[in-house]
């Protein structure tokens, strides 16, 4: 098993030395492969077959249309059997928030033990709600762009009160915003009490506002900054650090309402406080925004929003981003440049940039063919879709992604996962990824049968290599099939799964 696993990390190493290029245009069951690597995360058994009959043209035009595609009754059965998944913001903070500790004369034990019942009872629910979606949905591109997005708006899951929203902010403000319009999903991520408390806005104040005191005392500028350099402009996005300072005032007293959720759980968590807001006036990005006292006060964000999603700068920073995750690492200046005229022509229309993308020369290139390296999130779940193993058991899989870096919602900073081949490509990550597969295909993996395993493991069988094979191809070509085919017969799906043409999409 040594000698394999050595001979594998070579080979993985070897094929990204240097990539050969070619100008012969994608085949149809080339092509089928390709959607389903870059809107989906790869093919499941017969995905390629049903997409090239179907044709690539209405698989995208259906996967842009998430809506319009039932989920599995298994898999709706399944995410409503999580508790904690169909819980309000009120609702989560008021069971597994402050509301719900002990009174003031608890022990630390029993409050430490109160602020962990989240951890327990939310965070595998948050993880087996995402993996269960990745894996089993039909609407994949949805799912994708899930991801997308909370990578780029990203919060960190283990920050305190963070751990409560995180599941709700995915499914109720990402989830559905994924293909539809900027600025309400830019609105609706600014509003949400998971932003809000991770970048500390929740606590910013005009410093002479008059109830901007004891831990709501001074304008926070941590919100402001990464609204700028990370959501909307970028760091070359031509903004100053007045602009910073200016938009920290704009939104001053956007917070979080305790006491609201306390005495309501139906109540939002959002609240604009007008007495803890600046309500001077403001210049930002060369406008002046007139300041506003009382309620109206909530008017200037919201302003401010309206600028920052029609930027030209925006429209430039959120297309090459999209260029990087569904083209190439190093994205195309032409295909930047369509995609921004066509997100500022369409006010910020996801979809209608996605189809933009879809209808490129550049997606479809062959040099652009089979060259993305998988990060450890698309690895993982890639091989559970080809292998179509059921997530009957989360904890593996937590285990394997914290192994490869990139742990479920586990991004410190704001900046969120790089996607890129240099972060992801080592010779240690490498050999975790093929140790990943190889237990994955003796069929009685944990994660599908948990932990003890169900009685069911009794009837498993190791996955079949040529059904694999059937399932990825055309991944391979013909000198990787008989690397396979000569190797020992126990041995051929973890080659398959831990070889270097399934480390690419």
């Amino acid at each position: 098993m040594t000698v394999i696993c050595g001979a594998l990390l070579f080979s993985v190493l070897n094929a990204h030395a240097g990539t050969a290029t070619y100008s012969a245009p994608l085949t149809e069951e080339e092509k089928a492969l390709h959607v389903l690597n870059r809107l989906a995360y790869g093919p499941r058994p017969g995905d390629v077959d049903a997409v090239r009959k179907l044709g690539v043209k209405r698989y995208i035009a259906e996967q842009l249309a998430p809506d319009s595609i039932p989920l599995p009754i298994p898999l709706a059965e399944q995410l409503a059997s999580l508790p904690t998944y169909q819980l309000s913001q009120g609702q989560l903070f008021q069971q597994y928030g402050p509301p719900s500790f002990p009174p003031n004369g608890a022990t630390p034990e029993e409050k430490n033990k109160a602020r962990q019942r989240a951890n327990q009872e939310i965070t595998p629910q948050t993880h087996q709600a995402r993996l269960l979606q990745a894996t089993e949905s039909p609407r994949q591109l949805q799912e994708v762009m899930t991801e997308f997005w909370f990578n780029h708006f990203n919060v960190y899951e283990p920050k305190e009160w963070v751990r409560y929203w995180n599941a709700e902010y995915e499914k109720d403000t990402l989830r559905p915003n994924a293909l539809g319009n900027f600025r309400q999903l830019l609105g609706s991520v600014a509003h949400h009490p998971a932003m809000l408390y991770y970048l500390d806005n929740w606590r910013s104040s005009g410093n002479n506002a008059p109830e901007s005191k004891g831990q709501f005392k001074g304008l926070n500028e941590n919100y402001g900054r990464e609204l700028l350099e990370l959501h909307t402009l970028g760091v070359n996005g031509g903004y100053t650090q007045a602009d910073v300072i200016a938009l920290a005032k704009i939104l001053s007293g956007w917070t979080i309402d305790n006491k609201a959720m306390k005495d309501d759980p139906s109540q939002p968590a959002f609240v604009f406080a007008p007495r803890r807001h600046d309500s001077s006036d403001k210049v930002f990005l060369g406008q002046v925004i007139k300041g506003r006292t009382g309620p109206a006060g909530v008017q200037e964000g919201e302003q401010a929003l309206d600028i920052l999603a029609k930027q030209p700068a925006t429209a430039r920073f959120i297309s090459t981003k999209l260029v990087q995750y569904f083209v190439s690492d190093k994205p195309d200046p032409a295909l930047v440049d369509k995609l921004a005229q066509r997100f500022l022509s369409t006010n910020g229309d996801i979809k209608a940039v996605l189809q933009t993308l879809f209808d490129s020369q550049q997606f479809w290139a062959r040099e652009n063919y089979q060259t993305q390296f998988k990060t450890p999130y698309q690895f993982v779940v890639s091989a559970l879709r080809a292998s179509a193993t059921p997530v009957n058991n989360i904890k593996p899989i937590d285990n394997v992604l914290n192994q490869l870096g990139q742990p479920l919602y586990g991004w410190l900073t704001p900046e969120g996962y790089k996607y890129s081949e240099e972060a992801w490509l080592n010779s240690d990550a490498l050999l975790r990824r093929i140790n990943f597969v190889t237990s994955l295909s003796n069929g009685k993996s944990p994660i599908a049968y948990g932990n003890p395993p169900s009685a069911d493991i009794a009837n498993a069988v190791p996955l079949n290599p040529q059904q694999l094979i059937q399932t990825l191809t055309p991944t391979f070509d013909q000198r990787s099939l008989t690397i396979i085919n000569d190797a020992p017969a126990n041995l051929q799906a973890g080659m398959i799964l831990g070889g270097p043409a399934f480390m690419k999409r």
